[in-house]
């Protein structure tokens, strides 16, 4: 695997045509990063010495799955809208600014969502949506921008993502469905015997931990399935959400006193298969961010440079005079969606709102990265090259609750409002 973060780890050497290798070498490369043997998105701790030039705005890669699968629960009562074409401007209330916060950090467990997620008038809200015969697609996605309830997370999110259909008659009958078909994937491309692996291989099986042997599966069927993307650092980072709020369905208590050894062979199965279809919709809008040298992610980061430069000139100023780069901070923030540079207990609320944009999602993300890097605009500006890429590499947001999320997502919506009808604000 790449050692600067984000390179692919299957994509060189071998035969093309050699299934086998292909297969082992994408094994290798899941277990090396679940064994902690690379770190998505290093930072690059060198100087500029010569402009880097705007990246190539090459087509959007198509994804891999096949017509069936793209439209799979787009089915919906009469009258329903499709899910993606939802309109953000009528989305996002501008009460978010006056979101309630606490002043102690939340529990551990990740699955508090803020007073905004639990209130009793949005959770009427969300039953309400939720008890229709065909669930309205726009009407969840305005209510889940702002924070779903914990409990009612896991069902949301796979409504929004398209892997559940909205017709509630339907929607036991396609889960069955897709559930199995993850099996046998599984059973396909995984479970192979013992004699067709080489002894490394079967001793790194072997020392996994539960949670790792699912990670582990659900990232190498992704790989096998996906083989113009393979297995692309980062990756593990997106799966990481939605293996916590399948698993929450079924454990109760502190995420840390979580054991799958209380979880039956079934359960763990239909778990596993949740994250596989609900990671597939979510990258089916981003391919090209998770191909080789990810061609979608450097457009962001050179997007959010120029957006930087038009809201914060003195701070992108400081930036470039000393020489360090967009790309040398924020690619692991695209590649990794923000998980790495924000507490845990916070990633599943702010998912909340990555899912509630749909396919705008990647344009929103620079207005997020932009809210997120800004907050710390005065600081920045005080700060040597050495200084700025350690700071960056570490920002301080261990002690962060609900109330500096809630800002870094007020703010990302009040600058996508003021700019999203004007694009030349993105231009050189």
């Amino acid at each position: 695997m790449s050692g600067s973060g984000g390179g692919v780890g299957g994509g060189a050497g071998g035969s093309p045509n050699n299934t086998e290798w292909r297969f082992n070498q994408t094994l290798r490369n899941v277990q090396g990063m679940l064994k902690g043997r690379s770190f998505p998105g290093k930072v690059l701790l060198t100087r500029r010495s010569e402009p880097l030039s705007p990246p190539d705005y090459s087509p959007r890669f198509e994804s891999e799955h096949d017509e069936d699968e793209r439209k799979e629960g787009s089915q919906e009562g009469e009258g329903q809208a499709p899910g993606n074409s939802f309109d953000n401007a009528s989305a996002k209330k501008s009460n978010i600014l006056s979101t309630s916060s606490s002043n102690s950090l939340p529990d551990a467990q990740g699955l508090v969502s803020g007073a905004r997620a639990t209130d009793s008038a949005r959770i009427d809200k969300f039953t309400k949506e939720l008890s229709r015969p065909a669930v309205i697609l726009d009407n969840l996605r305005e209510l889940s921008w702002s924070g779903v309830p914990p409990y009612m997370r896991p069902n949301v999110w796979r409504l929004l993502l398209g892997y559940a259909p909205p017709n509630k008659d339907r929607r036991e009958g396609v889960l069955t469905r897709k559930r199995l078909e993850y099996v046998e994937c599984v059973s396909q491309y995984y479970d192979i015997p013992d004699s067709e692996r080489s002894d490394e291989e079967i001793t790194m099986l072997r020392q996994n931990p539960q949670i790792q042997k699912s990670l582990e599966r659900i990232l190498y069927t992704w790989a096998i399935r996906h083989p113009a993307s393979g297995y692309v650092q980062g990756i593990n980072d997106l799966v990481t959400p939605f293996l916590v709020v399948f698993l929450s369905e079924h454990l109760e208590g502190n995420m840390d006193s979580w054991s799958m050894d209380n979880l039956s062979a079934h359960d763990i199965s239909n778990i596993e298969a949740d994250c596989y279809w609900c990671l597939s919709k979510f990258l089916d809008g981003m391919q090209d961010h998770y191909t080789f040298a990810q061609p979608g992610i450097q457009r962001l980061v050179f997007r959010l440079k120029e957006l930087v430069r038009r809201i914060d000139e003195p701070v992108s100023k400081h930036i470039e005079e000393e020489g360090l780069e967009f790309l040398q901070f924020a690619f692991r923030w695209f590649n990794c969606l923000l998980i790495r540079e924000i507490p845990f207990h916070l990633v599943t609320r702010l998912w909340d709102t990555y899912l509630a944009e749909g396919d705008y999602l990647p344009d929103f993300l620079v207005y997020i990265s932009a809210s997120f890097l800004l907050t710390w605009s005065d600081k920045l500006q005080k700060l040597d090259f050495q200084e700025m890429v350690m700071f960056l590499q570490h920002v301080p947001t261990r002690t962060w609750a609900h109330h500096e999320l809630e800002m870094v997502l007020s703010r990302a919506y009040m600058w996508h409002t003021m700019f999203k009808s004007s694009p030349s604000h993105l231009a050189s």
